[in-house]
């Protein structure tokens, strides 16, 4: 058998909903639609392929991925119709300032409801056709979109939150658990708490464990100001096997601040930027492998991949940069 890449290759989690999906929804659609997800990614040599967060995929909110409302809506004691008082109580605690409206109202401990991520994996698994990365989103993001009525404290909230994640994630049939995280590079205070509700739900996972995190990405637009040295005390308390941190879209003097996270994290660096049109080739995915490693020592970069998701971009535009991954880590290996 050939040997495992010294560097390898994922995609971080969302893929654009194909239009024959959003037309005709049913739930054999959404299984084909996840096996071919699953068959671009195996076709183009990722070595760790997301099912594109199709679980996720609602009909009456096709042009969304589901990052929140998938999770908070069916947990007990969750109001989501929420109303003027609570549209100004939300405006007033200012948690995410891109957001306007609170996902939902705590007005009862949190349960997991009707929330069934084991369901959602278990059918990815049936049309993996090999190992594969489940993603779920991180209990701090989640908690930032809420109005509190129950708990009196965020933190109580937060880890209410991550104690609901943390049971839905025991024993779930896939190779990697990835939490994904797009506020707390913004928050970096936040940090020590965050990642005792990130570690909460990790470790409850026995796979492989990764965070990804990122500064926020709609219509093209970063959310976050941040820089990744400001993160480091945070990366270093997770528990994680390996990172997935954007930086395609960031200023190459950002790699700097990575240098003291420790050593025994693996760190995935994106080398394809969501944001653009742009599909990077070969050359320029081996030459961020190259500059990379030259920043931070041979053998820290364990992963290669995308930025973010790619669900605001057309499958033309994602398929081709899915495809250069594989291509530029090969290219950059082959001249080390």
């Amino acid at each position: 058998m050939a040997a495992e890449p010294l560097i390898l290759t994922t995609t971080v989690g969302s893929y654009p909903i194909p239009e024959w999906l959003a037309a005709l929804p049913s739930e054999q659609a959404r299984l084909d639609a996840t096996r071919v997800v699953f068959d671009i990614q195996r076709q183009a040599g990722i070595d760790l392929p997301t099912d594109g967060e199709l679980y996720r995929f609602d009909v009456n909110h096709p042009d969304t991925n589901g990052m929140i409302e998938h999770f908070i809506r069916p947990m007990a004691g969750m109001r989501t119709r929420v109303g003027r008082s609570d549209h100004e109580t939300f405006a007033r605690l200012s948690t995410m300032r891109f957001r306007r409206k609170a996902a939902g109202v705590v007005e009862a401990p949190l349960g997991e409801g009707s929330l069934n991520l084991l369901a959602d994996c278990e059918l990815a698994a049936s049309v993996a056709g090999g190992p594969f990365k489940f993603t779920v989103t991180s209990p701090y993001m989640l908690a930032r979109t809420l109005v509190d009525q129950h708990y009196g404290g965020f933190e109580e909230l937060l880890m209410a939150v991550a104690g609901v994640l943390a049971q839905q994630v025991a024993e779930l049939p896939c190779s990697c658990l990835q939490v994904d995280e797009a506020n707390i590079p913004g928050n970096p205070s936040d940090g020590p708490i965050a990642a005792a509700a990130i570690n909460l739900v990790l470790d409850c996972f026995t796979g492989t464990r990764a965070v990804h995190l990122c500064f926020g990405n709609y219509g093209g637009q970063t959310i976050q100001k941040g820089e990744w040295r400001a993160l480091t005390d945070f990366l270093n308390r997770l528990h994680v096997d390996h990172l997935v941190l954007e930086m395609a879209h960031r200023s190459a003097a950002d790699l700097e601040g990575l240098r003291d996270v420790d050593p025994r994290i693996r760190l995935g660096i994106g080398v394809v930027d969501v944001k653009v049109n742009h599909v990077e080739t070969p050359d320029e995915i081996a030459g961020t492998l190259e500059r990379a490693e030259r920043v931070l020592g041979r053998g820290r970069v364990g992963w290669i991949h995308p930025d973010c998701g790619f669900w605001m971009l057309k499958r033309s535009v994602a398929d081709r940069k899915i495809a250069a991954l594989s291509k530029g880590r090969d290219l950059y290996l082959g001249r080390r």
